[in-house]
Parts: C-alpha cells; sequence; structure tokens
C-alpha cells in the first residue's frame, strides 16, 4: 500500500498507546508497537523512490530511574511496563534498518525518531486518561477518580510536537546530518507538574467540579517522575514549546467545556 500511494513523507504515530491496556493486553501491544513498526521499515526499505519518514515513539521509551535531571537522546532505553518495553523494542528495531539499510548511499530513506512529552488537548478519548476522564465526568456532574495525583510528567499541548515533527521533517529532507537521529518534543523543564496541579488547574476553567484520590486502590505501576531534556531539538531545529502550563490547560478544557455544551456539533467543529 505504501508503495502505491508513492508518499513523500511518512509519519508513523499509529500504536497502542496506553499504558495500563499494555497490562492488560502485552501481546497486542507489543505487536502493534513492534511489529506494526517493523512493518512500515519493510515496506519502506524496498520502496523505489526518495522518502523523508518519522517513527514517532515515546518519552517511556527511556530506562526511567525517575531521577530530577530530564532525559537526553543518548540516555538509556528500557521500560518496566509492557507499553514501554513495546515502544523500546520498536527502537531497536528502527535502528536496526537504520544500520542494516536505511545508511546505505543506495537508500531512498531518511528516517529520524522522535519522543514526545505527556500531550493532552481536544479530541482525545482513549479510556484511563486523565483529562478526558475529568472531562467526561464533570460534563455529568461526577466527581472524577484519581489513580496517582502526585506522578509528574512534561504536560505539553497536542500542537507543540506536531509542529516539531514537522520542523523535523523538513530539515531531514534538506539535510542528511538528521538521518538516525533521535529527538524529544516537550515543554521546558520548569513545566513539570504533579497530576493533582493539572487538575487544580483545569478546575478553574471548569466551576463546581471535584475529584478523589484513589491512588491506594491501584497496584499497576507507573511512573512517578518524568522528564525530558530538549536541547537537541533547540539547538539543531531551532524548536522550543512556546504555550505556558496555564494556556495549554485552558485551550485543552475549553475544547471539551464546548463539546460537551453542545453534543450536537460535529468534532471537527468544536474551535475555541
Amino acid at each position: 500500500q505504501i508503495e502505491a500511494i508513492e508518499p513523500d513523507f511518512v509519519f508513523h504515530l499509529a500504536a497502542q498507546a496506553l499504558v495500563r491496556t499494555s497490562y492488560e493486553n502485552p501481546i497486542e501491544t507489543i505487536t502493534s508497537n513492534a511489529i506494526g513498526s517493523v512493518n512500515i521499515l519493510e515496506a519502506l526499505r524496498v520502496i523505489n523512490k526518495s522518502v523523508t519518514v518519522l517513527m514517532i515513539t515515546s518519552d517511556k521509551v527511556y530506562d526511567n530511574v525517575e531521577w530530577l535531571w530530564g532525559y537526553r537522546e543518548i540516555d538509556r532505553i528500557g521500560g518496566k511496563d509492557p507499553y514501554s518495553a513495546s515502544k523500546g523494542m520498536a527502537e531497536l528495531a528502527i535502528r536496526s534498518y537504520y544500520e542494516s539499510y536505511l545508511k546505505q548511499d543506495s537508500s531512498n530513506i531518511r528516517i529520524a525518531i522522535t519522543r514526545a512529552g505527556n500531550v493532552i488537548g481536544g479530541g482525545d478519548w482513549a479510556k484511563d486518561r486523565i483529562v478526558p476522564d475529568c472531562a467526561f465526568s464533570w460534563s455529568k456532574g461526577k466527581t472524577v477518580k484519581i489513580r496517582s495525583p502526585r506522578a509528574t510528567r512534561p504536560w505539553q499541548h497536542v500542537l507543540e510536537p506536531l509542529s516539531g515533527y514537522l520542523t523535523l521533517a523538513m530539515k531531514l529532507k534538506d539535510n542528511i546530518k538528521f538521518h538516525g537521529q533521535a529527538y524529544n518534543f516537550g515543554p521546558s523543564s520548569d513545566q513539570n507538574f504533579p497530576v493533582s496541579h493539572l487538575i487544580e488547574e483545569m478546575k478553574k476553567h471548569w466551576k463546581k467540579v471535584n475529584w478523589e484520590d484513589v491512588s491506594n486502590n491501584d497496584m499497576v505501576h507507573e511512573a512517578s517522575l518524568l522528564k525530558l531534556n530538549c536541547d537537541k531539538a533547540l539547538e539543531n531545529l531551532n524548536w522550543k514549546s512556546v504555550l505556558s502550563f496555564e494556556k495549554t490547560v485552558e485551550m485543552t478544557i475549553n475544547w471539551y467545556k464546548e463539546f460537551y455544551e453542545n453534543l450536537n456539533k460535529e468534532v471537527l467543529d468544536v474551535n475555541v
């Protein structure tokens, strides 16, 4: 199918993208994220035209020992949960294909890897995710249950990493020095906040709502602290996030308020 389409650019984001679902369906997660990436790579390996490729993995590929400084692109890959492991497997496959096939002068492919921090924004309907869970519960007048209020993440609006992907793709197309490189895309280090802070910020834009800490009821492991170092993107691509945490939350929660207050409206028409 890729050969028939003859693309100029490929952005591979397809995945089983939820940590908790990976515990329930590890084989499906690994198949989707690791073997799915290999299928894309194999199709591209034999294509007879020049293609610029971005393989989007995850910030959770890093062997997260929950240190206070941000992970760099050269830091160790690992993962305790099946989701993180599946993304690490995908990166090993990408690196193998790059070294074995795509690095050669005869290859038509230029490829790079991107790892984005926690993304929020309108239109996310995945289960067991903080913003959609809050928005759905609050739209019903219910108290939302939060399992890890003290967990800290690099929150960013979905438009931020998308701008990074597009910037990197254009640079990669024009300059081979980006070929085979990996890049983090996330907010500045001072915009890492715990889940509880995110929820309190959302509450400023959705009155008379509340939440409940149920962290003691959950035995599934999820990292408490995760931070990215995005200096490489700033230095090489002149890219950095531009939205403040407060603006990111405001844009996100206002989208959901608009959607739930106008359920007869098409999703693509929700614009706040």
